[in-house]
């Protein structure tokens, strides 16, 4: 069974490798969370996995598990080309030379130094190894976070927020409950399901006093919540529901962008989701510290109210924070659009 990146067979199990990804993005933190399909040698699909929680097995073993002994001759379709060196579990590289597949395909490769190399090693062994299959994607779908993890060390940040068309997350008034739609409301809830943490300011805890969980439409929590972190000095009060026992809290007495995710780091949150107010999004922009924006913009007209963004840094339009549309498209009543700030 041959092949190119254009393989309509290949793209197929790459794209079923994808969902597997999705399927358990949340749960491995800090490693990646890698899809693999094995197909047999005339090309059936004979095992689908995924990377389990820490110290678990890695997707390509969970796969070529399912797959037994129709592996053999065979091809492992990947999202992250394999690993080659020993960590809480062996090498997959390792793993798929035993099981005596013909060729490996992956998306993209691993940007991480200590475990990159597993397709020289695959090819030294005799394995044929094709790159580049469904690699944006998988750049763009759920290694997004890992990838900007693995290349600078930091988590990788999502910030969103719904606004009206003409840009205001509240009325005059300061009521904001509710501007986006049903089905953003609870797609955002899927959302902060996958990701690591939840991080808003202390202003937004005083204001809008949310619980910051992730939830079903019915107000029933789903079943992995993220860490909720509150940014910024002076007092808050013991009652606020971010301080129930829903979820695990973390206050970070400071206002510095760059400190938070330091601490974000160290605590190996890799994915990160930014809701805070506008204050608090403007002085993670002017930082460098937003790599995705998520806007959910409302058919609806206020004319007054906050803004979504407050001061990023931007004087003058020579200034201005740049950003490529990624994606545009509908979410119940509302529009999604998801950008990436491009470097100034």
């Amino acid at each position: 069974m041959r092949g190119t990146a254009e393989d309509p067979l290949l793209a197929a199990a790459m794209d079923t490798a994808i969902a597997a990804s999705v399927a358990v993005h949340g749960t491995t933190s800090p490693n990646p969370p890698v899809g693999c399909v094995v197909l047999d040698a005339a090309g059936e699909q004979v095992g689908v996995g995924a990377t389990q929680p820490p110290g678990g097995p890695h997707a390509e073993v969970v796969a070529l598990g399912a797959a037994g002994d129709r592996a053999r001759g065979g091809t492992a379709v990947v999202t992250l080309e394999p690993c080659a060196h020993q960590g809480r579990t062996p090498p997959c590289t390792g793993a798929l030379l035993a099981a005596g597949v013909a060729r490996v395909v992956y998306a993209v490769s691993d940007p991480n130094e200590q475990a990159a190399g597993g397709a020289e090693r695959l090819r030294a062994a005799g394995v044929e190894v094709l790159a580049g299959v469904r690699a944006e994607a998988v750049r763009r779908g759920p290694l997004r976070a890992w990838l900007h993890w693995a290349r600078t060390g930091t988590p990788h940040v999502t910030w969103k927020f719904a606004a009206s068309l003409d840009g205001r997350v509240a009325a005059a008034d300061g009521t904001s409950r509710w501007i986006s739609s049903a089905a953003s409301r609870a797609e955002v809830h899927q959302l902060r399901r996958r990701v690591d943490a939840i991080v808003v300011g202390r202003n937004t805890v005083l204001v809008d006093d949310p619980q910051l969980t992730a939830r079903e439409p019915d107000g029933t929590p789903l079943d992995r919540q993220p860490l909720r972190v509150v940014v910024g000095t002076g007092a808050i009060p013991g009652d606020r529901k971010v301080f129930d026992d829903a979820a695990p809290t973390l206050w970070l007495r400071t206002r510095d962008p760059r400190a938070v995710l330091a601490e974000l780091a160290a605590r190996d949150a890799v994915d990160v989701l930014l809701e805070g107010g506008p204050r608090l999004a403007g002085a993670f922009l002017a930082a460098g510290g937003v790599h995705r924006v998520l806007a959910y913009l409302a058919p609806t007209l206020l004319g007054a109210g906050p803004a979504a963004l407050a001061d990023a840094g931007v004087s003058t339009i020579a200034e201005a924070l740049r950003c490529e549309v990624e994606d545009v498209t509908l979410s119940g009543g509302d529009i999604r659009v998801s950008a990436v700030p491009t470097p100034r």
